[in-house]
């Protein structure tokens, strides 16, 4: 078989629909809704708006908010279409897998894949960044050995990141009912903390900290400062909030009724976020001038001191902490999925994708989370932000480009799905472009650090992937 052929092999849809027909069908659209709303509304809310406003866009920080929104909406109605006409694990991964072949389906996974190992890192540093200061208020003091990454300022390793990352791979090691269970417990508590900032904060809103919205461009050691330049910068670093919904996707094979179900979860889960992250940006530097949340790792508690309400403040940090919880099983969940169909497919070895008795992906989970600890334990928290939003835009612009290929096959051997992205075939193109544009603007570390990770991808999908997947089997026999 020619090198085209091989690389282009495309799964049968009804080979996945096999496959994954042992995943036990037990979510429904509110589980999907506290699924991508805790993974979008993770730490950001808390952080990003004030970061943003100082570093790059002043006020106009909700602009920035709303433009990523716009992209990130673009790209969930394709998710939407795709979910419902294939609710598969491993989400991209699977689909591209099935209308443009394997290897295309690999590099969109392999990025994905990047996403979830880097965040579920990202997001364990950050709970424990969170909570080592509330834990100091109450006499416990970790050594610095055991409370940074190894080699960072004394570091060997980040020990509450490591206990919350196994903890929570325990919970989704007992199923994804009762992990949904406490996600929607843990994510009604976040939007209740959140609501509370907003409803107390808009009371102390002054109208002059929005002159001017949008500040005069110049640049800055942080590069550029205002003007559309400013506002551009600031959709790069908050495009990251936005990515959670792939988590809801990645799920779609234990989706009750996934042709309604879907669809519903991923735009509504956006919806929601999109209003929470621009109302509490608008609070945030309506209370104070943007430039007092520079280098302020806590914008929400030092607007919520500053006009007197510490116990809120307190309130609101001790909620973000348990918030962080829900963005961890969100990933946990999403990203164990996505190693199983790896390993479903033969692309890694197989017993990552191996279910246990109860049709649990376990030992794909453990892989995921053992992963994370290992990079958590590493890296620092600022190197690992940089991976994040590249990878994933990558499957965004796979996935965008797909809807192309997939529309032909609806009503022939893909069945046609409950819902469609509008206004076919213009907005496709109009979410790849948006996906390009992000990924432009994001800073030149971010594109080497992808290009490596692709690197690596292609070594291991040349070594070990491309003769021991099962379509390669397939073929032979």
């Amino acid at each position: 078989m020619g090198f085209w052929k091989t690389i282009t092999r495309k799964e049968d849809p009804s080979v996945y629909q096999d496959k994954d027909s042992h995943l036990i069908r037990s979510l429904r659209v509110r589980d999907f809704l506290a699924l991508g709303v805790g993974t979008i509304v993770s730490t950001s809310i808390f952080t990003l708006p004030g970061e943003v406003a100082a570093m790059h866009t002043g006020p106009a920080v909700a602009i920035s908010f709303v433009i990523a929104a716009v992209v990130a909406g673009l790209v969930a109605f394709a998710y939407a279409e795709m979910s419902a006409a294939m609710p598969f694990a491993g989400s991209a991964y699977s689909w591209i897998t099935v209308v443009f072949g394997e290897f295309f389906g690999w590099i969109a996974g392999w990025a994905l894949l990047a996403e979830y190992f880097i965040a579920l890192a990202f997001v364990g540093s950050g709970l424990s960044a969170n909570l080592r200061p509330l834990l100091a208020n109450t006499g416990i003091k970790l050594p610095a050995s055991l409370s940074n990454a190894f080699g960072t300022s004394g570091g060997v390793v980040d020990l509450i990141s490591l206990i919350v990352i196994a903890l929570v791979a325990i919970l989704v090691s007992q199923g994804v009912k009762d992990a949904a269970r406490v996600e929607n417990v843990l994510v009604t508590l976040k939007v209740l903390a959140i609501l509370l900032f907003i409803v107390v904060g808009a009371t102390a809103v002054k109208h002059s900290n929005f002159v001017p919205f949008i500040p005069k461009y110049r640049m800055t050691s942080n590069g550029a400062f205002g003007g559309w330049q400013g506002i551009y910068a600031g959709v790069s670093m908050i495009f990251l909030s936005y990515i959670g919904f792939d988590s809801i996707a990645a799920n779609s094979a234990e989706a009750i009724n996934p042709g309604k179900t879907m669809p519903r979860g991923i735009l509504g889960s956006l919806a929601i976020a999109v209003v929470l992250f621009v109302a509490v940006a608008l609070v945030l530097v309506g209370i104070l001038p943007y430039q007092k949340y520079a280098n302020s790792a806590e914008p929400v508690g030092l607007a919520l001191r500053s006009i007197g309400h510490p116990v809120v403040a307190s309130v609101v940090q001790i909620v973000a902490v348990v918030g962080m919880f829900t963005a961890l099983i969100g990933m946990t969940m999403a990203g164990s999925r996505l190693i199983y169909s790896f390993g479903r497919d033969g692309m890694l070895p197989k017993f990552l994708g191996t279910l246990d008795e109860k049709n649990r992906p376990n030992h794909a989970l453990w892989t995921l989370a053992i992963i994370a600890i290992l990079i958590g334990a590493m890296f620092p928290f600022a190197f690992l932000s940089q991976l994040i939003s590249a990878g994933t835009l990558i499957a965004f612009m796979f996935v965008s480009l797909g809807i192309y290929a997939l529309r032909p096959r609806e009503g022939k051997d893909i069945p046609t799905p409950a819902f469609k992205m509008p206004f076919y075939p213009v907005m496709p193109c109009l979410a790849f472009l948006a996906s390009l544009f992000v990924f432009w603007g994001l800073d030149i570390d971010a594109k080497i650090y992808a290009g490596v990770w692709f690197l690596l991808g292609l070594v291991i999908y040349f070594t070990y992937g491309v003769r021991h997947s099962y379509l390669n089997k397939t073929e032979k026999d």
